[in-house]
């Protein structure tokens, strides 16, 4: 029987902070037009971590039946390590997409009938990270993804149900939460590089390497912090996301040091925990202003 500590560590929550930030950014974007609705943002950060949760239920089991997981450093994997079986583990996933799908759907009543889709196409692209015949993820397009559906399209999103508009603060906070939850990934697969190559999955990290792949972590905390710099055209009290940046210090001091495989864990955790402050913060600065 797996435990359900074993299925909490499956969950992988260190990833979370890369599903409730965007929610924080477009509810406080909503803020800034007087829009807020707490029931519609909890509605919302639902969406968001039953699709995180899922998706990461969704990779433990198609990268454990490919076994591609079965000389793995980083957190258990329950279908890989053998402690779940590999049906259980979809079937896992399949529900956290079933609650993300009706959460999703009662916003859409609530706001606009075509979010059906923009759910149906963030579920698809759930799966087929590593799922299905041809998984995107195998090919260096996670971090494109990510970008896209755990930045642009969960920031607007966000703003959307609650302001049933898009607005200038929810396309920029998207897009600088899309950098922080790519760089969550980046160090991710910058950890598996070895294992990754052997399997045949060539994440982004595999196809440029350690070196680059660090170069492209500390570009992409750069690239959150301009966002928030950029901002400024929103309001200026964006800039109280900058106050997150003394957090970025820790993992690219691991990163710089070369740590490899297990000490990569702290980056991650590191990472999330600036996420989180990043979000908040800018969430705050948006929340200041009625645009």
């Amino acid at each position: 029987m797996t435990t359900p500590a074993q299925w909490l560590e499956g969950a992988r929550p260190r990833t979370l902070p890369a599903a409730v930030a965007p929610v924080l950014v477009g509810s406080g974007a909503a803020a800034a037009e007087d829009a807020f609705d707490p029931f519609r943002a909890l509605l919302a950060l639902v969406v968001a971590l039953a699709l995180q949760v899922g998706v990461n239920y969704a990779n433990d089991y198609s990268d454990g039946i490919r076994g591609t997981d079965a000389d793995r450093v980083g957190p258990l994997r329950l279908v890989g390590s053998g402690v779940a079986a590999p049906a259980r583990v979809k079937q896992a996933a399949l529900l956290c997409f079933a609650v993300a799908a009706v959460a999703g759907l009662v916003l859409a009543v609530l706001s606009a009938p075509w979010l059906v889709l923009v759910g149906a196409a963030a579920i698809a692209a759930a799966w087929g990270y590593t799922g299905g015949a041809k998984p995107y993820g195998y090919s260096g397009l996670g971090e494109v993804a990510v970008f896209v559906f755990f930045g642009l399209v969960a920031v607007v999103g966000t703003t959307y149900v609650q302001a049933e508009e898009l607005t200038l603060a929810a396309a920029l906070g998207g897009a600088g939460c899309g950098a922080l939850a790519c760089a969550i990934l980046v160090a991710n697969n910058l950890r598996d590089i070895p294992t990754d190559a052997v399997t045949g999955k060539r994440t982004l990290a595999v196809r440029l390497g350690d070196a680059r792949t660090r170069t492209l972590y500390l570009l992409l905390v750069l690239l959150a912090f301009l966002v928030a710099v950029a901002a400024v055209a929103v309001t200026p009290w964006a800039l109280l996301a900058l106050l997150a940046a003394p957090l970025a210090v820790p993992p690219l001091r691991v990163l710089r040091s070369g740590a490899t495989g297990r000490d990569l864990v702290a980056v991650l955790r590191a990472t999330g925990v600036l996420q989180l402050a990043y979000a908040a913060l800018l969430a705050a600065g948006f929340a200041q202003v009625d645009l």
